[in-house]
């Protein structure tokens, strides 16, 4: 079963997809809005997470921050322990990044997955059709 991705910008939003994530029993990824890590960061993302996950921890989820064109941030966030990021850039940084996402246990996006953003209207009301869909 694949999880379903999930655009999340603040704690509301990431506890909400993951409570609806555990009460539908399917997995989750909660994914940073486009070039979340160039103007909101790395730390602010992994505080975000993690208190996500301590107030539902019974959902399963993962994360992947997107740091759009800036290698920097990926290098950064993958050192960190970013499970998954998501970079844009060019081709040859890419693929340097791809390496070093293996060496770290994570996983480089060359584009985000397909997602619903919960800063969209009415998509808390989607939220679990999203999750049950696919």
């Amino acid at each position: 079963m694949d999880a379903k991705a999930v655009i999340v910008h603040g704690l509301e939003e990431a506890r909400a997809a993951l409570a609806a994530a555990a009460r539908a029993g399917r997995p989750v990824t909660l994914l940073s809005a486009p070039g979340a890590a160039g103007y909101a960061g790395l730390g602010w993302w992994r505080a975000l997470v993690a208190a996500a996950r301590a107030a539902v921890p019974d959902a399963e989820a993962d994360d992947v921050l997107d740091c759009g064109e800036l290698a920097g941030l990926a290098v950064e966030a993958l050192h960190a322990g970013c499970p998954a990021v998501v970079f844009t850039g060019p081709d040859a940084q890419a693929g340097r990044l791809a390496a070093l996402a293996g060496i770290c246990g994570g996983r480089l996006l060359r584009a985000a997955p397909a997602a619903l953003d919960l800063a969209q209207p009415a998509a808390f009301r989607r939220l679990a059709a999203w999750l049950a869909a696919g």
